[in-house]
């Protein structure tokens, strides 16, 4: 997989650092002008604002105006180099203000050569051997603030990282298992109340049920027969990669450490079918969020500006990564 394409490197992550006061106060992605931040207003749950897929030649693109984006979620090999400009036209023939592109390290220099700039850098993440990139490429110029709250955000999660914690055990009457195609419902029911806004139509049983019969393993805990918070893997078979993703807790249960078991239990499961890296998008400003993951172990890759939307703005998101395999967590493979 990409053995044809010219090393580029391993271009550095591109990470703004600006001396503008700082705040710990929310607030959207700054880089997005109001009338692209795909207001919510009454519009219905179910997929109302999820991306949708085309395929560019035999690479896979999620896509869609509420997002704002084109996002270039696998690329074929064969569609190299020409893809990074194709991308761009197709945004543009669309009218989205911003792109976005996974690439393996020897894509990196030509998507930058294309305009694009490395937001983050996920080492090992194809097949634990070579590196992964997030790239991005704006219509509007980035605001010279946009990192606002963000590294309050990162210096408060590694600290704590630093530190660790243990999670505690589950309370009696809680189990944590796989999840079923056949807890669809309940699970899109939960992600309905927990977010306003997602990139994918998580509200759509129809869609985790096919998506669970593809590669997307889905984790649950109970208390008793009711789910109460879930979480799922979304693997890549051939880059041997998993994105832990869609962490959701009803709000009785919050405070329970509910994330980092489901975390946990995911990581021993993606350990057994052979992936080799793991990696998480948190939201930029949430504490919690980038908590779980730092003190789970994973190491910031970068943040890449006005990424997605969800709870009901485009925002700001950071990366997160692990290398399964303790032998390569223990091998140094550069910094950003």
């Amino acid at each position: 997989m990409f053995d044809h394409l010219q090393d580029q490197k391993n271009q550095k992550v591109y990470r703004s650092r600006t001396g503008a006061p700082k705040t710990t106060i929310r607030h959207p992605a700054k880089n997005i002008p109001l009338e692209r931040q795909g207001q919510t207003g009454s519009r219905s749950h179910q997929g109302t604002y999820a991306d949708t897929t085309a395929m560019l030649g035999g690479s896979l693109v999620h896509h869609g105006p509420f997002n704002d984006r084109a996002y270039l979620f696998r690329l074929d090999s064969a569609d190299f180099p020409g893809i990074a400009g194709r991308l761009l036209a197709f945004a543009r023939g669309r009218g989205y203000s911003r792109v976005f592109a996974r690439v393996p390290a020897p894509a990196c220099g030509h998507f930058v050569s294309s305009g694009y700039l490395p937001r983050a850098r996920i080492p090992g993440l194809y097949r634990g051997e070579v590196d992964g990139f997030y790239m991005a490429a704006y219509r509007d110029p980035l605001q010279s603030n946009w990192r606002d709250g963000i590294d309050d955000v990162l210096a408060v999660a590694e600290e704590k990282g630093r530190k660790g914690a243990e999670s505690p055990a589950l309370e009696p009457n809680f189990t944590c298992t796989p999840a079923t195609p056949a807890d669809a419902p309940a699970l899109a029911a939960i992600y309905r109340k927990v977010f306003a806004t997602y990139p994918v139509p998580v509200h759509d049983p129809a869609y985790l049920v096919r998506e669970m019969h593809r590669d997307l393993h889905c984790f649950c805990i109970r208390d008793g027969e009711k789910i109460a918070a879930i979480a799922s893997a979304a693997v890549d078979p051939e880059g041997q990669f998993a994105e832990m993703t869609g962490f959701a807790t009803l709000p009785e249960y919050r405070g329970r450490g509910f994330s980092a078991r489901l975390l946990r239990q995911m990581e021993a499961k993606m350990r057994s079918i052979g992936i080799k890296t793991t990696f998480a998008i948190a939201r930029a400003r949430s504490h919690p969020a980038n908590i779980v993951f730092a003190r789970a172990g994973y190491t910031h890759a970068g943040t890449v500006p006005g990424c997605v939307n969800i709870c009901g703005s485009l925002e700001d998101m950071s990366i997160w990564y692990r290398l399964l395999d303790e032998r390569m967590a223990a091998t140094p493979r550069g910094k950003e």
